[in-house]
């Protein structure tokens, strides 16, 4: 069987679409629907179920790439880092949300770079969970830390760590709203306080709204910024209420720059996964870092 074949068959699996697939390895969609058609005659059963907007597999295809892309992997391993040079660092890819990564992922990993003969040069991405997803599958990263678990069986999810959200604000504003006086349900009078968020959608405070109130938040997005550190700073600066990870609001409570609004006897939590494609834990620098932030993580909760 043609490893050609077979490269372009995993791409196609992992991006779910020809189209995708021909820009990841810089064919024409021609040339890859042709190879698939290829793969598809000599194997005698059909790969890919042709849909409106990409490709399904089959279960033969969920079965082929299974048992083909970790040792694909293996291969563009050696490709890429050689036999000969021994000396030269293997590259980690790692990808992951921007604060989570920063603050946890990477200090942790740094210990691990060097030229110690086991160490490896580390890249990092940031982005959401299924973008981290799709490059992993794409094989644009080795390793993702994503806050959903991934289906099938390309990729391999662990749990990592749960983080504890937390609902905080700045003192002063704290006392405005008369921080500590229940309301409906248990809740702080906080309809008409403003909110501070990551997106329009308001997704740390809907999920605790409706974990620990049972009910929806009143209030739209006053400030809405791209990343929670910038949630926190704003919160320090008295701009509103917000739902913040412990982890990283935890040293401003310890100093008193915000408050904690409410102290459910259960918090919300959120799961992280380490998520990798199945088979490449095989590889020496993807098995070492995979261990290590399992190993830094019984720290972190």
């Amino acid at each position: 069987m043609d490893l050609a074949l077979l490269r372009t068959f995993v791409t196609v699996h992992r991006a779910g679409s020809f189209t995708r697939a021909a820009a990841l390895l810089g064919l024409s969609q021609p040339a890859v629907t042709s190879q698939i058609r290829t793969l598809e005659r000599q194997l005698g059963r059909p790969l890919f179920l042709r849909q409106a907007r990409g490709v399904t597999p089959t279960t033969i295809g969920d079965e082929l790439a299974h048992k083909a892309a970790p040792h694909l992997d293996a291969l563009v391993e050696i490709a890429e880092t050689g036999l000969d040079d021994e000396s030269s660092l293997r590259t980690l890819h790692l990808a992951g949300p921007p604060e989570f990564t920063a603050e946890r992922a990477l200090p942790a990993l740094t210990e691990l770079t060097g030229e110690d003969g086991q160490g490896f040069a580390l890249r990092a991405s940031f982005g959401n969970a299924e973008e981290a997803l799709e490059g992993l599958s794409a094989g644009h990263h080795d390793l993702a830390i994503s806050t959903a678990r991934p289906r099938g069986a390309l990729l391999t999810a662990t749990p990592l760590c749960d983080e504890e959200h937390v609902l905080v604000a700045a003192p002063h504003r704290a006392e405005q709203i008369g921080h500590g006086k229940p309301h409906r349900k248990g809740a702080p009078a906080l309809e008409d306080v403003p909110v501070i968020e990551v997106h329009e959608s308001l997704p740390f405070v809907s999920r605790y709204w409706a974990s620990v109130f049972d009910s929806r938040p009143a209030a739209p997005g006053t400030v809405i910024v791209p990343d929670l550190r910038a949630v926190l700073a704003c919160a320090v600066a008295g701009a509103g209420l917000a739902v913040l990870p412990r982890y990283l609001c935890g040293e401003a409570l310890e100093r008193g720059d915000v408050v904690a609004l409410h102290n459910p006897a259960v918090p919300p939590l959120r799961t992280y996964f380490l998520v990798v494609r199945t088979g490449t834990l095989a590889m020496p620098h993807i098995a070492r870092a995979h261990e290590w932030l399992l190993r830094a993580a019984t720290n972190w909760c």
